[in-house]
């Protein structure tokens, strides 16, 4: 564990529209809605939930890795329920915690309402911000065009393809302006 950053104490970011908060145990549905949707995961590298056991025991691994200053990790929810509908994250620091990588799903019924964008415009901020980040990295699959194209909006730049169809987009701090 570092002790120059404590994750701990971050918590959540308001929006025009959203709340970006720590995962509770309450949230175990709302991650299984996610986490076992079958569109969502299409372009990710991961095995579909089959029990809200799995759900339980992902939030229970997020809130270890943030008291371990791992990750950063937050719930989307709209203000008026506070349902999680989507997850942003910031994740694989780098040793000095100057670069990360970020993560984001939405379920499908909120896709294409710029919730995502709004969403990640909030974390770069913070990121660039609060934590200081030099650079944010995102891989995607170069078939995940919707992606792909929230990342060129926002200024990432392409670096590389990865095996398995995967490119690495980065954004550099002085690329970014809110």
């Amino acid at each position: 564990m570092n002790p120059i950053v404590n994750f701990s104490t971050y918590s959540e970011i308001l929006t025009e529209r959203l709340v970006l908060r720590c995962l509770l145990p309450s949230d175990s549905s709302a991650i299984f809605a996610i986490r076992s949707n079958p569109k969502v995961a299409k372009y990710l590298d991961r095995s579909l939930y089959q029990t809200i056991e799995e759900s339980e025991n992902f939030i229970n691994k997020i809130s270890n890795g943030i008291k371990n200053n791992e990750w950063l990790y937050w719930g989307l929810c709209l203000p008026e329920d506070n349902e999680v509908i989507g997850t942003i994250c910031l994740w694989q620091f780098d040793a000095n915690y100057s670069s990360a990588d970020i993560g984001y799903e939405l379920l499908p019924n909120f896709q294409g309402k710029g919730i995502i964008q709004e969403a990640i415009t909030a974390v770069i901020n913070f990121a660039f911000t609060e934590l200081k980040l030099k650079s944010i990295s995102a891989e995607v699959s170069s078939d995940n065009l919707k992606s792909v194209k929230i990342l060129k909006k926002f200024g990432f730049s392409y670096i590389y393809d990865e095996a398995d169809n995967t490119q690495i987009y980065e954004l550099l701090n002085n690329n970014f302006s809110v």
